[in-house]
């Protein structure tokens, strides 16, 4: 009940942060697709003029207010992610699209374009769009959060593991295989197979996503957890340096 409200009180502060940077847009002159609701905005954001009292007293409706409040990180990057998370949209996402906009929106964000209040919300918005694209770029993270969105609790979920025998055999013996290596030119093979294991798994989500099926989409995201692992031990060897796989 704790995680939950909490979860909730932070989708309300996202949101809350959202608009604020909304309103401190302002010019005759659109330009670029707002990254909130695809509407034109100005090239950069100016400070307000206004005190927040007045400005509020004057903004849309509260159901305009509450259709430019993102629902999913997926609407703070409709450019490249226009049709939304799965299963109406698809798990793969352009990786260079997505730094591209995130630049984007970055420079509109920035908070050294603001001064006072506006700063503090464009610092807001800015943390929210840096933790958006850092979820979604990464496709273990981006799975995790759209399991969140389900209300399936895979990454701080420390019971949830794999009930594959033949896997964990397999991840101990990699770990044993990683702690033997002499040279580090003996990891080259285990972190091309690793590389293929994770490709093959994002794969199996892309299609359990599509197809909404939840239970075989946290089965894998739990699996590929641990290819990741094993990728973070290849690339962080040290000779002699005991393997920790974080499950």
């Amino acid at each position: 009940m704790t995680r939950t409200m909490a979860r909730s009180s932070l989708g309300r502060l996202r949101a809350a942060l959202l608009q604020d940077l909304t309103s401190l847009t302002s010019s005759s002159r659109p330009r670029a697709p707002c990254w909130l609701c695809a509407h034109r905005i100005p090239p950069i954001f100016k400070p307000t003029t206004q005190s927040p009292r007045r400005k509020y007293a004057t903004t849309s409706s509260p159901a305009r207010k509450e259709s430019l409040r993102p629902q999913t990180h997926y609407e703070i990057f409709p450019q490249t992610l226009p049709t939304g998370p799965p299963p109406a949209g698809p798990f793969a996402i352009d990786a260079r699209q997505l730094r591209k906009e995130f630049l984007q929106l970055q420079a509109q964000a920035h908070p050294d374009r603001h001064q006072g209040i506006d700063k503090a919300r464009a610092e807001g918005a800015s943390a929210l769009i840096n933790e958006a694209y850092k979820t979604l770029q990464n496709p273990l993270l981006r799975a995790q959060y759209l399991l969140s969105l389900r209300g399936i609790d895979v990454a701080e979920d420390e019971t949830a593991k794999v009930e594959d025998t033949e896997l964990l055999m397999e991840v101990l013996e990699m770990r044993e295989r990683i702690e033997a290596v002499e040279e580090e030119e003996g990891l080259l093979e285990m972190k091309e197979v690793n590389a293929g294991r994770i490709e093959e798994s994002v794969e199996v989500l892309e299609e359990a996503f599509k197809k909404d099926d939840m239970e075989r989409a946290k089965e894998e995201a739990v699996r590929l957890r641990y290819w990741v692992n094993i990728r973070e031990s290849l690339d962080a060897w040290e000779r002699g340096k005991p393997v920790v796989l974080v499950h």
